[in-house]
């Protein structure tokens, strides 16, 4: 076989020899220069000019559990900007650090601190939809110190919270998930990492904080610690764990004026939330019991120790009442029993690790001039509002009507002063509104990344959920693989009013069925044979079944609990009662990037009051 003509000379060999050896020196000699837009670490210097936020900065949490990773962070809302510092304990060849929609390596807003083994270099960057890391055309991270300390590395930086790059993540009010990770090897180029490739893990923080002083708690106030038993944290990724603490029997009425957390040294990123509930206060006795949450042993009175007191999620701070209002414990006809439940997320497994976490309650006996209540509303916990599989996005609402607000709520109305919101792993989004005379008026409280006075108005808790990795429906319920939608308000007075919330018609739902097995040619209907649980299993879900359930959802009338303390409904009728007409609603977010757009505004905490009420009636002022 003849490779060359006979008429190419050996000069012309030599000269395309020599060509190629160049291409290819100049493209490995690019490989390892400098990125033209990251900065060169290795030769940084600390610039007096930069505007350091003031030290030490007060909002911390720990990315892993093993304590390597540690996040920082201080808030400029003049600036609208946030100073973030990563702390490594052991740095090997780099760090990722990121922010994404829901905590995926893809599509996510990252910055990387790596090295090719003789320099190291800090950029703005983003993942694709493969995970593969490009480095940013427009570098919105501003690197202010790289600095080791003694065995550990701090990295200080700052961003907008809004940049108008497209591939940058917007910092809001609620969850940001972040996803970290450290590099074992060096990067020849950026280029060459890919998120899929490497160990990474994922938080949720609350990075949006008030400014503001904390207030000052009164002199006489005594605290009550609610803890964990020393528990051994089981080596499963989720664990929901329950203890029953019991008050003194001659405990008189106290306000709870504030309440935190109290995390084990070292459980800061394996302890995910925790809640206080009350036990029904009819409840006499209540057994011993510190177990799993999900033992089917444990015992039956738990599950009527549901009145919420306390919560708290990872990253929260201390919960403050107002200086006119405190939550009552102790005295006549209050409950004798108080229900711990801490959940533990331990993705690594970990074994042997003890664990005294709960919430520290702040009393005092000098009681304030109202007493505050916690309402719940959104669905009700319920197989019947269920969402299909394979949904990218789905909505369930929840309805605490005018009928309800009229009924239950005094005619001078409610302050609500803080709300929280609740889902399980499958939802995305949460968002309550306020709706008087059919127009939407005001967010009670949102949170997209899943965070005054009423009576007669309406309050409208949307949810939103994804189940694309899920093959069969998922129901509401208390399960963690069951779903919820639930905003926990805090208001003052105090009323009777427990839960103000809705699911749809249980009779339409079986028109549902039987519709959908019908069209599927399943004549032999099996509604009235099985649960609703087993009534959506099924169903052949395709997108028909969906849209159709979702129509349903939207359309069909409600039923509501419009439930007192005593778990009993009020007065009055309330099944089969029309959905709210909503004829206006409010305005979508804008971003500084977008035309008319306002700036971040500081989010709130318990001290300040929303400006937004539910009346008597509609046509109340």
């Amino acid at each position: 076989m003849r490779i060359f003509s006979k008429d190419v000379r050996l000069q012309d060999i030599t000269i395309m020899y020599f060509t190629g050896l160049a291409a290819l020196m100049v493209i490995l000699v690019a490989s390892y220069q400098a990125p033209s837009n990251a900065i060169d670490v290795s030769s940084l210097k600390p610039s007096p000019s930069s505007s350091l936020p003031p030290l030490p900065m007060p909002f911390r949490m720990p990315l892993d559990p093993l304590g390597n990773l540690q996040l920082a962070w201080n808030i400029s809302y003049a600036t609208q900007e946030v100073y973030i510092q990563l702390r490594v304990a052991e740095l090997r060849h780099g760090v990722v650090l990121g922010m994404s929609d829901r905590g995926e390596l893809t599509n996510a807003d990252l910055v990387v601190l790596w090295d090719n083994g003789t320099r190291s270099y800090f950029g703005d960057a983003w993942s694709d939809s493969k995970g593969h890391v490009s480095l940013d055309s427009h570098q919105d991270y501003e690197l202010i110190e790289a600095k080791q300390k003694a065995d550990e590395f701090y990295l200080l930086f700052k961003r907008p919270f809004s940049t108008c790059d497209p591939r940058d993540y917007i910092i809001e009010e609620g969850t940001v998930h972040i996803i970290y990770g450290l590099l074992d090897q060096p990067l020849a180029s950026l280029g060459d990492l890919n998120l899929s490739r490497i160990h990474m893990g994922v938080q949720r923080v609350l990075m949006l904080r008030p400014d503001m002083p904390s207030p000052t708690l009164p002199p006489d106030v005594k605290t009550m610690d609610v803890l964990a038993p020393n528990v051994i944290i089981p080596n499963q990724e989720t664990t929901y764990w329950c203890f029953i603490q019991k008050l003194p029997d001659d405990l008189p009425k106290n306000h709870i004026v504030m309440y935190e957390s109290v995390i084990t040294p070292g459980n800061e990123a394996i302890v995910h939330h925790i809640e206080v509930f009350e036990c029904a206060p009819d409840l006499r006795e209540v057994p011993q019991y510190s177990g799993s949450c999900d033992d089917k042993m444990k015992p039956k009175k738990l599950n009527f120790c549901r009145h919420v007191l306390a919560a708290w999620a990872m990253g929260a701070e201390a919960f403050y009442y107002p200086p006119d209002a405190g939550l009552a414990i102790g005295g006549p006809g209050s409950s004798r029993f108080l229900r711990l439940e801490v959940h533990y997320h331990n993705p690594l497994l970990i074994s042997g690790r003890h664990d005294s976490s709960g919430i520290r309650l702040h009393y005092t006996p000098n009681l304030r001039q109202y007493d505050a209540g916690i309402m719940e509303l959104g669905l009700v916990y319920t197989p019947i509002m269920a969402i299909p599989p394979k949904q990218h996005t789905f909505y369930l609402t929840g309805y605490c009507t005018s009928k309800c607000t009229r009924t239950a709520l005094p005619p001078g109305g409610i302050y609500v002063f803080a709300s929280q919101l609740h889902t399980h792993l499958a939802g995305r989004g949460v968002r309550t509104v306020l709706v008087r005379g059919g127009k939407e008026l005001e967010m009670v409280q949102e949170d997209q990344h899943f965070s005054t006075d009423y009576q007669g108005d309406v309050l409208i808790t949307k949810c939103t959920y994804n189940t694309e990795d899920r093959s069969k429906p998922t129901v509401g319920g208390f399960g963690i693989m069951e779903e919820m939608c639930v905003n926990y308000i805090h208001y003052y007075p105090r009323t009777q009013l427990e839960l103000c919330k809705s699911h749809v018609d249980p009779g339409y739902l079986q028109k549902y069925f039987s519709f959908i097995n019908r069209f599927h040619g399943n004549d032999q209907c099996v509604c009235g044979d099985s649960g609703v649980t087993d009534q959506y299993a099924q169903l052949h879900w395709d997108d028909f079944a969906g849209e159709v359930l979702d129509s349903l959802y939207n359309t069909a009338p409600i039923s509501m609990h419009c439930n007192q303390s005593t778990a009993r409904l009020f007065p009055g009728e309330w099944e089969k009662q029309p959905l709210p007409e909503v004829t206006s609603i409010l305005p979508k977010h804008r971003y500084p990037c977008e035309g008319g757009a306002e700036s971040v505004s500081r989010p709130w905490n318990g001290m300040e009051l929303f400006s937004l009420q539910v009346k008597a009636s509609p046509a109340s002022k």
